[in-house]
């Protein structure tokens, strides 16, 4: 079976999910994957051996600046001609399947030629009812339609009743040592230098990812410079992580039991139901705004976090799409869901009582 995997590359959320499927997928050796990437400049995409001799596209992505989405410069740079004519002249007749992580140059390009799709990621589950903020039908409704697929795996930290799977996590090492002496930082969304000088007041010692790495910092602050192996042991190394409300690093520090503090992106509604979501299922401290004050009281007074062991849905969905995606997602999220092992570090009960009904 050839397959044309789209990923959505704005983020760093799902290039790490998909590196972790693309390994399970290599045990499949009848299935051909090109890869396609798009949403982030080419020369800014790293560590991507994995993915062979990948495709590039402009994509559609988000416009960003100090810690807020930015609506008008958004759409004053999607670009709608250019990126019809990427759908258009994208080469998918020689495919059996398109599979997108939220990626749009690949689901429009299957939805207007009518080639069988498959969508995988955090976004599909948006599809059901979960916990989302109050925003206007304009933005539910970009959000559903930005890529559209035939049939969707939706991936979650809680099923909220619905047939949503469990995160695609990777599996996490413990500690290399015995001391956690640092927190992670990784809020790339922030305006770094007024985010540097807060946490320099702040009297802890923090590793920060997502920032230019040529900025004056404090004694306190080590930047480090873009990373997969890096960032995965700086994040095993941790005491506690500060990040915006994204998905997959959430997924992958509740697996190694560390504390959250989040700043969700304001005004982006993934981002913002997050942290709804996150609030609603007590796994982490929300805050809006990222200071010394804010940052050193929750360090003075880190909640005991809970420490979840996630199923390996990578192999599950691996094996589904080997199979020719046929079992319904609603048995592929009961059974998964069954595996989940919440290890909570104090006697409060926890959310994760069996399978959705």
């Amino acid at each position: 079976m050839k397959i044309l995997y789209g990923v959505q590359a704005t983020g760093n959320g799902h290039i790490a999910r998909s590196r972790t499927l693309a390994k399970a997928l290599q045990r499949f050796p009848e299935l051909e994957i090109q890869w396609l990437f798009s949403g982030r400049p080419k020369e800014k995409l790293f560590d991507m051996e994995l993915f062979g001799d990948y495709w590039w596209r402009r994509g559609l992505t988000f416009v960003h600046r100090e810690g807020k989405l930015r609506g008008l410069e958004t759409i004053q740079k999607l670009g709608f001609l250019r990126f019809r004519k990427e759908v258009s002249e994208l080469p998918i007749d020689e495919f059996d399947l398109i599979i997108s992580d939220y990626e749009p140059v690949t689901a429009w390009a299957a939805k207007i030629r009518k080639k069988p799709s498959v969508g995988i990621g955090h976004q599909y589950a948006f599809l059901y009812s979960i916990p989302i903020p109050k925003f206007n039908w304009v933005v539910h409704s970009i959000l559903r339609f930005f890529a559209p697929t035939q049939k969707s795996l939706g991936l979650h930290w809680h099923h909220f009743g619905n047939p949503i799977l469990p995160p695609i996590v990777p599996p996490q090492k413990g500690p290399d040592k015995d001391t956690q002496d640092h927190i992670l930082v990784y809020l790339p969304f922030e305006h770094p230098a007024p985010m540097l000088e807060e946490l320099s007041k702040v009297d802890e010692q923090f590793i920060v990812y997502g920032v230019p790495e040529n900025l004056p910092t404090a004694a306190n602050i080590i930047i480090k410079a873009p990373s997969t192996i890096g960032f995965q042991r700086d994040l095993a190394n941790s005491r506690a992580v500060i990040c915006n409300s994204g998905f997959e690093l959430l997924a992958e520090t509740l697996a190694l039991g560390k504390p959250i503090l989040s700043r969700p992106l304001a005004s982006q509604f993934e981002q913002v139901a997050n942290a709804k979501a996150l609030k609603q299922l007590g796994l982490a401290k929300i805050v809006q705004r990222i200071d010394a004050k804010t940052v050193g009281k929750w360090l003075n007074n880190l909640p005991q976090p809970l420490c979840i062991q996630w199923p390996n849905v990578a192999e599950t969905i691996a094996n589904w799409i080997a199979s020719g995606c046929k079992q319904p997602p609603s048995e592929l999220a009961d059974a998964l869901w069954r595996k989940v092992v919440p290890r909570p570090t104090d006697n409060r009960p926890h959310i994760y009582q069996g399978a959705p009904e």
